[in-house]
């Protein structure tokens, strides 16, 4: 893994971003399954079978990481954008807002999405509370920077 320093060069962001993505996700769910993955649950099986699906997918066809780097490149980039309400907070209210509206749309995401690619109804909600918890303080500071105006 890739030390913080290394992370000041073009070559060093890219280490980051797929620290994020692909190469580590085997690693982690692979620790996951060492540690509940023997028990006698839903939660284990699945565990084991995203892992499975996981290792037989980078085995032959590791090409499929390529989209999970995008993905991490994605939240790089999508990351800097709130450096612009940080700046200026007026200005850069649409920033919140495109937040606001990006949290609404993981819902219907994870409930339409979800069930056509198999995820159990409790990970759906999981990602759902992403939505709803990531909004809370988005408009909080959307509300602060109305005073603001």
């Amino acid at each position: 893994m890739a030390t913080v320093s290394s992370y000041k060069t073009p070559r060093g962001l890219y280490d980051f971003s797929k620290t994020l993505a692909a190469d580590s996700l085997t690693w982690e769910l692979g620790l996951l399954v060492r540690w509940f993955g023997n028990r006698d649950s839903a939660l284990a099986a699945w565990l084991r079978t995203v892992h499975t699906g996981l290792v037989e997918t980078d085995t032959h066809y590791p090409f499929l990481a390529y989209g999970t780097d995008w993905l991490a490149f994605a939240h790089l980039v999508i990351a800097m954008a709130f450096i612009g309400p940080w700046r200026d907070p007026v200005k850069n209210i649409w920033v919140i807002e495109f937040g606001l509206i990006a949290c609404a749309m993981v819902l219907p995401l994870a409930l339409i999405a979800g069930p056509l690619r198999g995820i159990p109804f409790g990970w759906r909600l999981i990602d759902c509370a992403f939505g709803v918890f990531g909004a809370i303080p988005l408009w909080l500071i959307r509300r602060e920077i109305q005073q603001l105006c």
